[in-house]
């Protein structure tokens, strides 16, 4: 049971960072041409469990979650399969003990509680890949702000299209920085347009605020004064979202905290009060 309670927590409180070796595939001149990379031995057994269990009810791959963070669907299969095996046992090896000492359970009891965990096991990891795309999409809209601004100052100076693109991603070294430049390279290899690229950047990882940046940028060829107005006024209202995202989850800590708060309060109360009660009591 404490192995069971130890992963749980560290998977709910990993602070795992979307991958740069998917981001640096991303931005090779020959990744069009390039084989499909081997896959390791924990990939391979997971995508054999996933093959046989893909059908059953309530198996379900976030394939857009894994992507964004650089996961594989078999290593996510086999960490769910592996966490729901540790919670059938779990139960199993409490009951050793017991039985030892010659104290009979209903054969129910640790069945039950097997199947409670190894359910509550087996969904861990979908909430820890949900939480991580979470954070990976919010650190992508603050790096997006940044690379808005870059890019209308590259549009304002008579920078064309795809070069204010090129030239505002190349600036940053971070994740969000390197996705952008693989997608734009890829634009330039394919002769299709930048904003094409962002777009189905957008659509493979589910980054809505990216898709506005494509559309800004799909006029951009027309005036080059509105699309710098365009950009820095999405630029505000981008950083506006943010600090409001980051005012409500503030808020949301608070109210959390005040239960805590209130019943540390009341527990510091009884202390103070127990001795002189205790006196009167026995007065």
């Amino acid at each position: 049971m404490g192995g069971g309670v130890a992963l749980l927590v560290r998977e709910l409180l990993q602070q795992q960072q979307p991958a740069l070796a998917v981001a640096l595939k991303r931005t090779g001149p020959a990744r069009l041409s390039m084989p499909e990379p081997e896959l390791d031995r924990e990939e391979r057994w997971g995508r054999w469990l996933l093959a046989r269990l893909e059908h059953l009810p309530g198996v379900r791959i976030p394939v857009t979650n894994l992507a964004l963070l650089g996961q594989g669907p078999g290593q996510f299969m086999l960490k769910k399969t592996a966490l729901a095996a540790l919670g059938l046992l779990c139960p199993v090896l409490v009951s050793v003990p017991w039985i030892i000492a010659g104290v009979s359970l209903p054969f129910y009891v640790p069945a039950a509680a097997g199947l409670a965990i190894a359910g509550l096991l087996f969904i861990t990891p979908d909430l820890a890949v949900r939480d991580q795309a979470k954070r990976a999409r919010e650190e992508f809209a603050h790096a997006l702000s940044a690379y808005l601004d870059l890019v209308a100052l590259k549009r304002a100076a008579d920078a064309g299209p795809a070069e204010a693109l090129e030239k505002a991603a190349a600036v940053g070294r971070g994740w969000p920085f390197l996705y952008l430049q693989g997608a734009l390279r890829r634009a330039r290899l394919e002769k299709i347009p930048p904003y094409q690229a962002l777009s189905e950047l957008a659509d493979e990882y589910d980054l809505p605020v990216l898709t506005d940046v494509a559309d800004i940028m799909r006029g951009s060829a027309t005036d080059g004064a509105a699309v710098y107005k365009a950009l820095r006024a999405r630029t505000a209202a981008l950083n506006t979202e943010l600090l409001a995202d980051q005012a409500a989850e503030a808020n949301t800590a608070s109210e959390k905290m005040t239960a805590p708060g209130a019943l540390l309060a009341v527990l510091v109360m009884l202390l103070m009060a127990f001795p002189a009660v205790i006196r009167m009591l026995t007065v």
